[in-house]
């Protein structure tokens, strides 16, 4: 793949979503363009990996040719190029789970969509703490379209409480994290990542600019202590944009954590200790949280916010061993929890939002749905054969390594909470006889009817079968997140490429 083609996986989405605002409202084909464009996107994302695979292991490309420091930069390396290929794959079936729910009839749906993947890939690509805050604005600016859209009709109070959490906490860790760019321009006269690599690591000024970022960043992640946002609005949002901003939104703040500490504190062992506490925090915090709540939605937005804490641990265990297991738990974790959002999904859309236990039984009256459910809840939890067993054996392994025991420890115990708080909905949600909110009790002799369609499950069912992959296949996808965390232990080959635009 040539680097003058990485600007199109801005460009395209951008181009599609505009064409359908002016054609108003074009109902079919607007659900034809945005599964076709985020289809495209995938096949691109897959030949970028492969491009990557062959050599060279960095692409770098200046919009319009302009010289560094005034071109817009764009960079992709192993790690770039698989996190667009997982969270296209993610957006792609979110869209499809939106179609087949007829949420995407929505007049805007597709448009705002492809203007939020569009933002994505841009913040995947940047080589640039300017262009990354710009193209992180371009995702949130259709997001709150997306939720208006979502709550639109519904009047309950929790849901226009939740957007406005939502849409308040975005703009303050925005603005957070423009005054952090800003001070890393004050500092040093550059925001550009090639010239700023492995300087914040001996310029002490710098090192409390780019501690500003982080800090943005972390509120977008849901990092503990500013973790309650995402807990008090996810579970109110629809099961389509809730799987769609778990693959997406907490995931670019992620990656960006990745890569502004590989490349402009390379990696320093000094401030490590404040990641291993944090994240360890934010581990126990989340799955506490779980463990107390009596929604589905609301167990699994806490769950995400524990399993944040696991994936971070990568940056923290710096090194080879712990950023291959961070990111290994990176591209598990988007397929897991938007498989489990979109199966709890298509049983609200089938039997309506209800507490826990007041919808029984679901393993006797939609069997397929309860599988979906309990391979993805299995592989969150950390049982082989899928992926989760393995991300959360290589994290724990490569804490051992680094001697961080008591982590490794924390790591091993809240995955016995995340088993006890998903055994919970499994139980009060799938076992017993079925039974809904409204007292009708289906026994052996009696009717026991299939409310969700197979169209329903379908999304769901692809991502349990790719985490069930993962897992079995491991050793592949390891291999390749090992080239991926290469790439952040030695920058040079990204440094020089960005240079090198």
């Amino acid at each position: 793949m040539s680097a003058g083609l990485l600007p199109f996986f801005v460009v395209v989405p951008l181009l599609a979503a505009g064409a359908l605002v002016l054609l108003g409202d074009p109902r079919r084909l607007g659900r034809i363009t945005l599964l076709a464009v985020l289809g495209a996107d995938v096949v691109a994302s897959l030949w970028l990996v492969a491009a990557l695979g062959r050599g060279p292991t960095v692409l770098a490309h200046a919009v319009g040719q302009w010289p560094v420091g005034i071109s817009i930069p764009f960079a992709a390396d192993m790690l770039s190029a698989l996190m667009l290929a997982m969270t296209g794959a993610l957006t792609l079936i979110s869209a499809w789970f939106g179609v087949v729910s007829h949420q995407a009839r929505k007049r805007f749906f597709a448009p705002l969509v492809l203007v939020l993947t569009a933002g994505f890939n841009g913040a995947l690509l940047t080589a640039d703490l300017f262009n990354l805050f710009v193209f992180i604005e371009v995702m949130l600016l259709p997001s709150y379209g997306l939720i208006i859209l979502a709550h639109r009709g519904r009047g309950r109070l929790m849901q226009v409480t939740s957007a406005r959490i939502y849409v308040t906490v975005n703009l303050l860790a925005s603005t957070v994290l423009l005054t952090g760019v800003a001070l890393v321009y004050g500092v040093v006269g550059t925001v550009n990542l090639g010239e700023l690599a492995g300087r914040a690591a001996e310029d002490s000024a710098l090192a409390i600019a780019v501690a500003v970022v982080l800090v943005a960043l972390s509120v977008k992640a849901a990092v503990v202590p500013v973790h309650g946002w995402l807990s008090r609005t996810y579970p109110f949002m629809s099961p389509t944009v809730t799987a769609l901003f778990s693959g997406l939104h907490t995931k670019v703040a992620i990656y960006a954590i990745y890569r502004i500490y590989a490349v402009l504190f390379d990696g320093a062992e000094e401030f490590l200790w404040v990641g291993l506490v944090m994240f360890s925090l934010t581990m126990v915090v989340g799955v506490l949280g779980a463990v107390g709540e009596r929604d589905a939605r609301s167990v699994l937005a806490f769950h995400m916010v524990s399993q944040i804490g696991y994936i971070l641990l990568g940056v923290a265990l710096f090194g080879p061993a712990g950023l291959t297991a961070g990111i290994f738990y990176l591209l598990h974790h988007t397929v897991v929890k938007a498989s489990l959002f979109l199966s709890v999904g298509a049983v609200e859309i089938a039997y309506g939002r209800h507490p826990l236990g007041e919808v029984t039984g679901l393993l006797r009256r939609e069997p397929l749905t309860a599988a979906v459910f309990f391979a993805a809840a299995m592989s969150l939890v950390g049982l082989p054969p899928f992926s989760g067993f393995v991300a959360k054996l290589a994290l724990v392994l490569a804490a051992f390594g680094e001697g961080q025991v008591a982590v490794a420890a924390v790591a091993v115990v809240v995955s016995l909470f995340t088993l006890l708080s998903m055994l919970k909905v499994w139980g009060k949600m799938f076992l017993g006889e079925p039974e809904d909110s409204s007292g009708e009790v289906v026994g052996s002799t009696g009717v026991r009817e299939r409310r969700i369609p197979a169209r329903l499950v379908a999304p769901a069912l692809v991502l349990a079968l790719v985490t069930l992959t993962f897992g079995v296949g491991g050793e592949l996808l390891l291999g390749v997140s090992a080239v991926a965390a290469d790439g952040l232990v030695d920058t040079r080959a990204y440094v020089e490429a960005v240079f090198g635009t």
